[in-house]
């Protein structure tokens, strides 16, 4: 076999006895390549092409101009007629040189005033809102005194907490306030003044030294102002502290949005549709809870667009509302161990924002709510975020591009000499802002990803798509993908041969330069229409060619031909690049290269499904392969269950029972004319059965397509007969 038997599990192998010396719903597809947004490296499934928007955008702005990447194009094309895809998106040089944006949600700012009793002089406290949290502490009392505000009539007086009734306008919310903090301080001298001009006014005693050490500040609301002082005593502004930090789940720099001012109606200079911002939209000190939205970044605070809102949170992670666990906390990351790429969680809770993580959060408050949801120690509190969007406007800042594609100039690396190129003008060391031929510029990104792919027992995917990599020019990636479907055994890839404007001869160079037929390679290149922005673009040929075998996955099955007028039309193609004669679709399909032929009155049509194999064998058609992909799938995955079953014969007769209606199915579908499956003592004797192997047999017949229709016309003389 050819598979290396070491560990546990079920091996096939194929034996291709096709050559000739003298003449169910599938899984979906991968698509490798550059993005707008999203995670970095990170297979990513997508469910529709707006999911696929959500979480990788569209339309990319290169200097003065508007683009698309051909990875938006191909998901377009892709998911009209399937409805899994798995995206890897590629920067420079792979996820571990990127990072995530991120953006710190705040305490309250405080200012707070210091000294001896004989030395504070006065306090001015101004607008106080209604949500203000006042806490008092001193060395003269036990423990932190918290003054707070309950709704009226109701007063729970202590030595440490108090609470004050709200009153029905702004003078008596003042003496309220005045009268109780009074009254919890233990210290004497506290008087209100100036209330018409909505200011409280505190001022020391200079008798006495209990008041030795006093700090008085503020929570969300209420500014202090500090009065005249008396010589010995300070008063020193606050700063804010971080309640807890929010990441990103997309990489870059597009997630960046961060201002410390921003325009009229609260507009982000950055903010775009494609990043977001936060916004802390009330709290609950009492009940130690605040509520968070997440708002598109190109929003205003008259239009607020409210993408996702989580309710009643908390900084106790023993609550079920714990800020971490609502939100999620998990990361993902690409590590290597003995060079073999796969990819680490981090991280304890899942991620049910679609657009951001709890990345740490500064001072977990363990049981700092009772079984009734109240607050154990009011003091507490004030690790809960301030009200408002912060310092820098719920704005994100810190995601980074690594070394890769093209500032907001269209300046390739910030080489202000080279612009990054799309669609017809990809080159070799320039393919939309990546050099895929440069380790640290777009090939190493590339061939991660390939790497991550190549575990089948992770993303099972039958497809494997690099619009944007063009064989002749980049010749490792293209390499990579064969070898990474070649070892899987249970995936295809398609290949564009050369850039645009290129030769037949140049096309036909490469399908002879590859020797798989776990690929294949069409020509020339197509236009079609940009469906975001309104114009048309010429794209290779791979962008256009997953949706094909989509469709044709979709109204027949893989085993069928995806070409020809019934399922190889493409219809969104505007016309080829070249309309080819039959000359030209003879050379090309010679040369292994699949013919995009364009038909007076049926439009652009896929005319040749060859795989790049040099070998004249059924394997050298895509019908054929795409045929055993599914098959080993189905085989493979129902077998897995049989794996440390008993080696008896009741074994092997359930593998008959489930691979032999699945293959005669197959077959009733015109996939096979004929088949057989041999697993019994013949293929397992005791020998093979005291080495904990149990060993199968699939013979099969793949049904032909016809490829080539011959009618000879014959014209007879009056009379003659015609031949029975």
């Amino acid at each position: 076999m050819a598979e290396k038997i070491i560990s546990p599990g079920v091996f096939t192998n194929e034996i291709d006895q096709s050559f000739l010396p003298s003449a169910v719903a599938d899984i979906g597809a991968a698509i490798i390549g550059p993005t707008l947004k999203g995670p970095a490296g990170i297979p990513t499934v997508v469910t529709s092409y707006s999911d696929f928007q959500a979480k990788f955008g569209d339309v990319v702005k290169s200097g003065s101009n508007s683009f698309q990447f051909l990875t938006s194009h191909a998901a377009e094309e892709y998911l009209k007629n399937s409805d899994a895809l798995t995206v890897v998106r590629v920067m420079a040089a792979g996820g571990s040189s990127v990072a995530p944006a991120t953006s710190d949600v705040l305490t309250s700012d405080s200012t707070t005033v210091t000294g001896d009793a004989t030395a504070i002089g006065s306090l001015a406290i101004t607008s106080f809102a209604e949500s203000a949290t006042i806490f008092v502490s001193s060395s003269a009392i036990a423990q932190t005194t918290f003054v707070g505000q309950e709704s009226p009539n109701t007063d729970a007086s202590d030595d440490t907490i108090r609470f004050f009734h709200i009153g029905d306008n702004l003078g008596e919310y003042i003496d309220n306030f005045v009268t109780e903090f009074n009254a919890v301080s233990k210290f004497s001298g506290f008087v209100a003044s100036n209330l018409s001009n909505t200011t409280i006014v505190v001022s020391g005693s200079s008798a006495g030294t209990s008041a030795n050490g006093l700090n008085f500040s503020s929570g969300s609301g209420t500014t202090i102002v500090a009065g005249t002082e008396t010589a010995g005593g300070t008063d020193t502004a606050g700063t804010s502290t971080t309640s807890f930090t929010l990441e990103t789940l997309a990489d870059g720099t597009i997630m960046n949005n961060s201002s410390t001012t921003a325009t009229t109606n609260n507009i982000l200079l950055s903010g775009s549709k494609h990043n977001v911002r936060f916004e802390v939209t009330s709290k609950n000190n009492n009940k130690g809870t605040f509520n968070l939205a997440i708002r598109a970044g190109n929003d205003n605070i008259k239009r607020k667009q409210t993408l996702e809102t989580f309710n009643n949170l908390t900084l106790d992670p023993n609550s079920t509302n714990y800020v971490a666990k609502v939100i999620g906390d998990q990361n993902q990351t690409v590590q290597t161990d003995n060079g073999v790429k796969y990819i680490k969680l981090d991280g304890d809770y899942p991620n049910a924002s679609r657009f951001v993580r709890v990345k740490s959060v500064t001072t977990p408050l363990v049981d700092y709510l009772d079984e009734n949801g109240n607050v154990r120690v009011p003091a507490n509190s004030s690790s809960l975020p301030a009200v408002g969007s912060g310092s820098n406007q719920g704005g994100f800042t810190g995601g980074t591009d690594g070394h890769s594609g093209f500032d907001a100039l269209g300046n390739h690396n910030g080489d202000s000499g080279v612009t990054a190129t799309f669609y017809e003008n990809i080159e070799e060391n320039n393919s939309q802002g990546l050099d895929p031929t440069a380790a640290n510029d777009g090939e190493d990104a590339y061939k991660e990803a390939l790497d991550l792919l190549a575990n089948q027992d992770e993303f099972d995917i039958n497809l494997i798509l690099l619009p944007g990599i063009i064989d002749s020019v980049h010749t490792a990636v293209a390499a990579k993908a064969i070898d990474v479907c070649e070892s899987r055994g249970d995936c295809f890839t398609i290949l564009d041969p050369v850039p645009y404007n290129s030769t037949l001869a140049q096309a036909t160079a490469r399908g002879e330069a590859r020797d798989s037929n776990f690929a294949a390679m069409y020509w020339p290149w197509v236009k079609v229409p940009d469906n975001q922005l309104g114009v048309q673009r010429w794209v290779p040929p791979s962008t256009v060619l997953g949706g094909i075998y989509a469709f044709n996955d979709r109204v027949a099955h893989p085993w069928f031909a995806p070409a020809g007028l019934n399922r190889g039309g493409i219809t969104t193609a505007i016309q080829a690049e070249r309309k080819l004669t039959q000359g030209n679709r003879d050379d090309l399909y010679d040369s292994n290269v699949n013919p995009i032929a364009t038909f007076p009155g049926q439009g652009v049509t896929v005319f040749g499904q060859k795989t790049l194999q040099k070998k004249s064998s059924a394997l050298d058609r895509i019908n054929v392969r795409r045929l055993l992909i599914r098959v080993k799938k189905f085989v493979a995955s129902s077998s897995r269950f049989l794996v440390f079953e008993q080696n008896t014969a009741a074994t092997r007769r359930r593998f008959l029972g489930i691979v032999n209606p699945f293959l005669e199915q197959v077959q009733s579908q015109s996939g096979l004319s004929a088949f057989r499956v041999v697993m019994d003592e013949t293929n397992n004797t005791p020998d093979t059965i005291d080495r904990n192997q149990l060993v199968g047999q699939l013979f099969l017949q793949p049904t032909r397509t016809a490829e080539f229709i011959v009618l000879d016309f014959t014209v007879q003389p009056t009379g003659a007969s015609f031949p029975e």
